[in-house]
């Protein structure tokens, strides 16, 4: 399978996200959340007053991100922003209504300083993986009900119509993080749904399923957006069973999105050390390489967090030579994920900022390593791509 504009794109993109701007996660900002029971999106919608918690939402979508923030991203070398957007993106009604006009200065922000902007839907209703980020924790339904599938597919031609033609666009990814079987049972404990109801009918979003809608959200995506806009589609936790789909089909300026989180790993494997970090590593290399043959793939989240640098033992060292050790430590994990993102078109680093100053510490040490620019400002990622 040929990508029709891969003459015109870059040897690779190097992104950030724009998480918890305009899809909220509680442990990225807890303090939108003060003062309430609710621990995601579609708890807060519920529980919080309509009119105090708009005002509390427009505050925050006006200062977390603007312009400087683009202009920064620019400025570190980076090519690609890729803005997680709820399903509700295109609806007014309050008090989560109404974010279309922040993807539109994000639109903008992007052709100013010559960013390409991917648009992700991050969220389905009924949720798609039960995790905060989908906006409602513990509850996977959305693939049950065919009018909530038309519904998220519906929205996708909708974003297509109003920025397939921007030249900042890059392209459109058309659902974030798909559960799969494996992921979905080994997460229950730690995403349970408060509502009993909610578990008794959730489950997980079966392959057969999966390739029904990507399928039908290429064909009529295709129609309504531009052949040099991209197509993204998440691999649902299941990368080797993309291979022959795209070029079965027919598809063209289609990605695959892959998300490789050391961390996560090293909660599997309970190894934390340089040695098992390449092991890992280089597995996930040898995968996004043999994907790379037939279809290109971006790493779509991706992080800092290890526990090798993360809780280096003071021990006798100063402070100084705390510090310093535990930069080597970072640079030199960054350094082994990046050698393997090589294997690949890109990568997206999840995520540009928590706090909203990267001269305020954030509430717990492993939040710095989430929020790219006080990763950089440490020495734990290169100054510039």
């Amino acid at each position: 399978m040929k990508n029709r504009t891969q003459s015109s794109q870059p040897r690779q993109w190097h992104g950030v996200n724009l998480g918890n701007w305009l899809v909220l996660e509680k442990w990225m900002e807890p303090h939108l959340f003060e003062g309430l029971a609710a621990d995601d999106e579609n708890e807060l919608a519920r529980e919080a007053d309509s009119e105090w918690l708009q005002q509390r939402i427009k505050h925050h979508r006006d200062l977390y991100i603007t312009e400087d923030d683009f202009r920064q991203i620019a400025q570190s070398g980076l090519n690609l922003v890729r803005l997680p957007v709820p399903y509700t993106v295109l609806s007014k009604k309050p008090p989560l209504g109404g974010c279309y006009r922040y993807v539109d200065k994000a639109m903008d922000w992007c052709e100013k300083y010559g960013l390409k902007l991917l648009l992700d839907l991050h969220t389905a209703p009924g949720g798609q993986n039960g995790f905060d980020s989908s906006g409602v924790i513990g509850k996977v339904t959305w693939h049950l009900k065919p009018q909530k599938v038309e519904q998220a597919i519906e929205v996708l031609e909708g974003l297509a119509r109003r920025y397939g033609t921007r030249e900042g666009l890059f392209g459109i990814e058309v659902i974030n993080e798909p559960i799969s079987y494996t992921v979905f049972r080994s997460s229950r404990k730690r995403y349970a749904p408060r509502n009993p109801k909610d578990a008794a009918i959730s489950t997980y979003v079966p392959l057969r399923f999966l390739r029904q809608y990507y399928l039908a959200c290429y064909k009529r995506l295709r129609r309504c957006l531009p052949p040099d806009k991209a197509i993204v589609f998440h691999d649902g936790f299941r990368l080797a069973h993309w291979k022959t789909f795209f070029a079965k089909h027919h598809m063209s300026n289609v990605y695959v999105d892959a998300h490789i989180y050391l961390s996560a790993a090293e909660r599997a494997v309970r190894m934390h050390n340089p040695l098992a970090y390449r092991l890992i590593l280089a597995f996930e290399r040898h995968r996004l390489r043999d994907m790379q043959r037939h279809v290109p793939v971006i790493v779509g989240e991706w992080c800092v967090e290890n526990d090798w640098a993360k809780d280096l033992d003071r021990g006798e060292l100063t402070d100084d030579e705390f510090d310093d050790e535990q930069q080597r430590r970072f640079a030199l994990v960054t350094r082994m994920q990046l050698e393997c993102f090589a294997a690949c078109s890109g990568w997206v680093y999840w995520s540009w900022k928590l706090e909203p100053s990267q001269h305020t510490a954030p509430d717990a040490m492993w939040k710095e390593c989430w929020d790219f620019r006080r990763a950089q400002m440490h020495g734990w990622l290169p100054r510039a791509f």
